[in-house]
């Protein structure tokens, strides 16, 4: 038996290395039960702005509850309900939720805030911002557009090697929170090579919650003849998952949905699996990737742990209360 904090022998037979941390985040968890909650106490419909997270699974669960899920806030009913998702959103879409009334319940990631206050306080002193992030992702539509006229996203380290700036001895980078952390410091370090003065943000933009979830499945990796990565194709961080894995020595890596979209063909000559999960999964779907696996003779599974994770977000200010004031409506009132 192996002591503590050391690793079982391996027997030669075919494994699974389960990584952890895996799955939820704490900011995955808040804007999933705002939504819950929201569900619970206004009753349905309660309209979501964009997939509440990227994960299909939870998107289709939440629909089944009353949820709807819609592109812009012109879709909504005017006094509705509408939930902003957990990649935050621009002040021109709470201005035009305001125009239509809505309810609004800001299910942002807290650590998606802190980088539109960066940007909002750079733009404040007139620096040119370079964010790193993908064109098109709702978190950096949601950044940039706190302030367009700073802002230029910087797509991938070759985009570095080509943008212009207005200014080199006034600029400052930020990133997207979901970002291979690896592909994110070579943008920084190309565009320092261009740009010497380039400030850093204030702290880490890429989330505790990316950036543990890429150190495990580095660590898997190199054992690894093939990694599974359960999570959706919209989810940045799942993809970058499956880039870091390869990356890092596996064999072979694929992203999947859930169990039903593994390949049979995948496990040809393969002993040794990696299993991980991006930071919108829950873990009942890589529970059923485990199962899969295990029907298929890999039943010695093994958590390989990096970090420890117990960060926890409240929830929306004014979700929390209305929670309170129908708690209290709903108590009993005592005979005088």
């Amino acid at each position: 038996m192996a002591a503590a904090g050391e690793r079982p022998v391996w027997d030669g037979g075919k494994r699974v290395l389960l990584a952890a941390p895996r799955g939820y985040c704490a900011g995955v968890d808040r804007a999933v039960v705002a939504v819950e909650k929201a569900l619970d106490l206004y009753g349905a419909p309660v309209y979501v702005r964009k997939e509440i997270v990227h994960n299909k699974h939870v998107v289709r669960t939440l629909q089944e509850r009353g949820a709807v899920f819609v592109d812009e806030t012109d879709a909504v009913p005017e006094g509705a309900h509408l939930v902003f998702s957990a990649h935050g959103v621009s002040p021109a879409v709470r201005e035009a939720a305001r125009a239509r009334s809505l309810q609004t319940i800001d299910a942002t990631c807290p650590l998606v805030t802190k980088v539109h206050k960066e940007a909002v306080r750079f733009a404040r002193q007139d620096a040119e911002i370079l964010l790193i992030g993908h064109t098109g992702h709702e978190e950096v539509e949601g950044t940039a557009g706190e302030a367009p006229d700073h802002i230029t996203i910087v797509d991938n380290p070759d985009v570095a090697d080509t943008i212009e700036v207005k200014d080199p001895d006034n600029l400052v980078w930020l990133s997207q929170t979901t970002l291979s952390v690896d592909e994110t410091m070579e943008t920084v370090r190309r565009l320092r090579q261009r740009f010497p003065n380039l400030q850093d943000p204030p702290s880490d933009d890429i989330c505790y919650a990316t950036s543990n979830r890429q150190v495990a499945v580095k660590k898997i990796a190199p054992e690894a003849d093939l990694v599974v990565v359960v999570g959706s194709a919209n989810s940045s961080n799942s993809v970058r998952l499956v880039e870091v894995a390869l990356d890092a020595g596996a064999g072979a890596a694929h992203r999947v949905d859930g169990a039903h979209e593994i390949d049979e063909a995948w496990f040809e000559g393969v002993t040794t699996v990696g299993v991980t999960s991006g930071a919108s999964v829950p873990e009942v779907l890589v529970e059923q990737v485990v199962a899969f696996l295990a029907e298929r003779g890999y039943g010695q599974v093994e958590e390989v742990t990096t970090a420890q994770e117990d960060l926890t977000f409240s929830l929306p200010t004014d979700l929390r209360r209305d929670l309170k004031a129908g708690n209290r409506r709903s108590l009993p009132v005592t005979p005088v």
